[in-house]
């Protein structure tokens, strides 16, 4: 009997390693899968990022454009004038004064635009932000669990090895 009793324990005991072997191996995989995550997400933001400062690289051109093709069909409309009558001396500089505005507006319109993206691109990375933190306590439990499992299962085995020494 008692023969019969030790082999019992030893299966149980051999039972146990194997069981916490698997629990390691699922604690491995699991952080893995974190790891992953987070690299995927981190590419993302990266991408977005990317993306809008393109975005603000093209509008700033096209912004030049704009005011290139507004300078010479001023030039030229100044040219008509001039050509046209001395007389218009007054208009010119109504042109002129107009053609200041113009740009000024521009300019303006160019820096709104300006920090319109950079609040965009605040707001995604406070984002991304949040939802790593959430990442990370999840993970945090996920440890915590596993190490109470692992407390558990070492106390069991501390039990059942008394048991064994006791009984023999």
């Amino acid at each position: 009997m008692m023969m019969m009793r030790k082999m019992m324990m030893m299966m149980m005991l051999v039972v146990m390693m194997m069981m916490m072997m698997m629990m390691m191996m699922m604690m491995m995989m699991m952080m893995m899968m974190m790891m992953m995550m987070m690299m995927m997400m981190m590419m993302m933001v990266m991408m977005v990022m990317m993306m809008m400062v393109m975005m603000m690289m093209m509008m700033m051109m096209m912004m030049m454009m704009m005011m290139m093709m507004m300078m010479m069909m001023m030039m030229m409309m100044m040219m008509m004038m001039m050509i046209m009558m001395m007389l218009m001396m007054m208009m010119m500089v109504v042109m002129m004064m107009m053609m200041m505005m113009m740009m000024m507006m521009m300019m303006m319109m160019m820096m709104m635009m300006m920090m319109m993206m950079m609040m965009m691109m605040m707001v995604v990375v406070m984002m991304v932000m949040m939802i790593m933190m959430m990442m990370m306590r999840m993970m945090m439990m996920m440890m915590m669990m596993m190490m109470m499992m692992m407390m558990m299962m070492m106390m069991m085995m501390m039990m059942m090895m008394m048991m064994m020494m006791f009984s023999a």
